[in-house]
């Protein structure tokens, strides 16, 4: 049937003409400009799996894990065995493509071209690189953007030079030692916690243990960095939990078309989590700029007031900035470092002779006290604990970055765009660089380290392949913080519980932005039979 009146015509002209640069715009988005940037690279001789539009490698990716967990039997039920390389369970098409390409290779992931780099050479020229050229990779930064926004873990240029002046400051190690006295005190709740489970039980109690140490660690990192405490920030710190499990989950249509508008349910969860999240924020830092405000100076300056002092001279939005900061620090601060607890205290359950040699270490160095930085400081061998787990069960599986403008590595030039991952996993596991058994555990590696040393890999050759907290400029900057976190809780409760563990623990790492006990930690624990220090 034709279409005479013109009118309709038009519109139907327009609507087609619309509906080819959709079309169009699609292409070159999903498959054009990825493309040309992968015939760059393999003009260079970087080779890897051959693409399929418009998802890239991601559906080769699904089938590999689909087929991994046929593997391991029972149509994907977790195993119990101890198997510390967890790389082949929870990423194995890079073990797959590693061995097919290689240690440097190419795949995407719908229109992102990334680049595998595991070789040394490369990742030491990543880690020496300080030019702004190559920044925080923006893949998936808009998915998110809920639970980072525009703070320091996720920005690059003026804006994270910026936010870093005004936050590594508050983590030196002259600042860490002042923290000291509050994260024991935070600690406090949970070793009367266990206590009493302990005598209810009889004598041994069956604990899983995460939920406490992120309370532990949501504590610690309110009293000192934000001037409250757990009770206080219990319902944000809930929040960021709920909001990290709704943004987990990558959103491959959306990272392709650009378009975030569709309001499915999960994304009207996210927008609700982060609504409410902001909401508390803000509640917060306005009450702490009101005490200050009005006088109530407290005995040591925070965090949050320098971000707040920042925000109030800023010509950005100051509410934002504060948000942004605040949930970044949140995020980083208490949920790594409660998950690298977890596994810490994993492998001290599986292997007692560690555990008996930290305990006794403890008992010396506090001398019946709580541990001081002082004492902190003489902690050899729990710093060597703490080093192997985190070289084991690193929380953060890759460094990444992006090649904002064109930058040349280790002999390659790597085109605007590119996203670089340098899986931490493999370089951890290495045979080549940690010697034989690579997977097994044994803190000794560390022994000829500094005890108040964070990444110091005596064992590890080159040293640039430990990356525990990344790596180059934007090192994790809260890593003093982070390890008195560690060693405070470790040694308090070495000090006075036992650890097995249980036989319901069920050992399966997955990938929830972090690497992270997907069913938790289960320990059998029972107090040592003479406490070492007071209560």
């Amino acid at each position: 049937m034709e279409i005479s009146d013109p009118v309709l015509q038009f519109l139907l002209a327009l609507c087609m003409a619309g509906a080819c640069s959709l079309a169009f715009y699609f292409y070159y988005r999903s498959w054009f400009r990825p493309q040309t940037v992968r015939r760059r690279l393999r003009q260079q001789g970087v080779a890897g799996p051959p693409p399929s539009f418009p998802f890239g490698n991601s559906l080769e990716m699904k089938r590999l894990v689909a087929e991994m967990k046929r593997r391991r039997g029972r149509g994907g039920e977790e195993t119990t065995e101890i198997e510390h390389d967890y790389t082949p369970l929870v990423f194995p098409y890079f073990e797959h493509w590693r061995k097919i390409y290689g240690p440097v290779f190419l795949y995407s992931m719908g229109n992102v071209v990334a680049l595998h780099v595991s070789h040394p050479d490369v990742v030491k020229e990543i880690s020496l690189c300080s030019s702004s050229d190559l920044g925080k990779a923006s893949y998936l930064k808009k998915t998110h953007e809920p639970l980072f926004g525009q703070g320091i873990l996720k920005s690059n240029g003026e804006s994270w030079s910026h936010q870093r002046k005004i936050i590594a400051p508050e983590f030196f190690s002259d600042k860490v030692k002042g923290m000291v006295d509050l994260m024991v005190d935070s600690a406090t709740p949970l070793l009367t916690s266990w206590r009493e489970t302990v005598e209810l039980a009889g004598g041994t109690a069956e604990i899983k243990i995460d939920e406490h140490l992120r309370r532990y660690s949501a504590d610690a990192i309110s009293r000192t960095c934000f001037g409250s405490n757990y009770a206080k920030g219990k319902e944000i710190f809930e929040k960021l939990r709920a909001l990290q499990n709704a943004v987990a989950r990558p959103n491959f249509f959306a990272e392709i078309t650009g378009l975030r508008c569709i309001p499915t349910k999960r994304a009207r969860e996210v927008q609700r989590l982060n609504r409410e999240v902001n909401a508390l924020i803000l509640r917060a830092a306005k009450e702490e700029d009101k005490e200050e405000s009005g006088g109530e100076q407290p005995t040591q300056r925070n965090l949050l007031q320098a971000i707040l002092r920042s925000a109030s001279g800023s010509l950005e939005c100051s509410d934002r900035f504060v948000v942004d900061n605040c949930k970044n620090i949140y995020f980083a601060g208490h949920e790594t470092t409660a998950v690298a607890a977890s596994w810490c205290l994993m492998l001290l359950a599986l292997h007692p002779e560690w555990q008996a040699r930290a305990r006794a270490e403890a008992v010396e160095v506090c001398g019946g006290r709580s541990p001081d930085s002082n004492a902190l400081q003489k902690m050899k061998i729990l710093t060597m604990v703490i080093q192997e787990s985190l070289r084991l069960y690193p929380p953060g599986a890759f460094v990444a970055r992006e090649a904002l403008r064109d930058v040349d590595l280790a002999g390659l030039r790597i085109p605007a765009g590119v996203n670089i991952y340098v899986p931490v996993t493999v370089l951890h596991h290495d045979a080549s660089i940690w010697g034989p058994d690579p997977h097994r555990f044994d803190p000794d590696r560390f022994a000829r380290g500094s005890s108040s040393s964070i990444t110091a890999a005596a064992g590890c050759r080159p040293p640039h392949t430990y990356l525990p907290f990344g790596a180059g400029p934007r090192t994790c900057l809260g890593q003093n913080f982070a390890m008195a976190e560690l060693k405070v809780v470790l040694s308090l409760l070495l000090l006075r519980f036992d650890f097995d563990l249980s036989p319901a623990y069920c050992h399966s790492p997955c990938m929830r932005l972090i690497v992270e006990p997907e069913h938790g930690v289960k320990l059998l624990v029972k107090q040592v039979q003479a406490d070492s220090i007071t209560s």
